[in-house]
């Protein structure tokens, strides 16, 4: 299927699905949720505007990243209907946003750099537990990975890389292990 001339307002289900990687199913399931929309031609058949396509960007990678859809729904909710929304409508949306996606970041980064050392949940399995989580101290403060969850309260501020900013714990295990015991100490065998 050759690509839609870029001068071209409207598109066909099909052109649409080409440009945006997007099967037409899809699409006709975003406008049965209320996240795009399409006019009918007179034989019936969906035509899109071409500001379509970011939309239907925007919706994949929020997709992507976690955010389900009725959260997308409400954003896209609130781009005005009946004009080409603007920089400034999608700046709006963006820092509407900012302060949930930068915990998503946080979270991702969390899960990224610490998975393999102790996260709080109570397993003891790894020699960095016997450092964080000796005894599963954590456990009296609640149930879930104490220390993995940015949506957890964090203990101590300061310690084990939990700060009121929802920081990111430290990099790797070796830092964990520098951060809670010297080297030469016996408790560093557990790292």
């Amino acid at each position: 299927m050759p690509t839609a001339d870029w001068k071209i307002k409207e598109l066909t289900p099909g052109q649409l699905s080409e440009r945006s990687g997007v099967a037409v199913s899809a699409l006709h399931f975003y406008e049965r949720e209320g996240l795009i929309s399409s006019r009918r031609t007179s034989g019936n058949q969906r035509r899109y505007t071409r500001e379509t396509l970011r939309r239907v960007a925007f919706i994949r990678i929020s997709q992507r990243v976690g955010i389900p859809l009725s959260d997308i729904r409400g954003a896209l909710d609130r781009l005005p209907e009946g004009r080409t929304p603007t920089r400034r409508d999608w700046e709006t949306l963006s820092t509407a946003w900012r302060e949930d996606l930068d915990e998503r970041i946080t979270q991702l980064v969390r899960l990224r750099d610490n998975l393999t050392g102790c996260i709080g949940c109570g397993c003891l399995s790894l020699g960095s537990c016997k450092l964080v989580n000796e005894y599963d101290r954590l456990g009296a403060e609640g149930p879930g990975a104490r220390v993995l969850d940015v949506h957890l309260n964090c203990p101590e501020p300061g310690r084990n890389g939990c700060d009121d900013s929802l920081s990111a714990l430290p990099e790797s295990r070796d830092s964990l292990c520098s951060q809670l015991a010297d080297p030469d100490s016996p408790t560093a065998s557990a790292c």
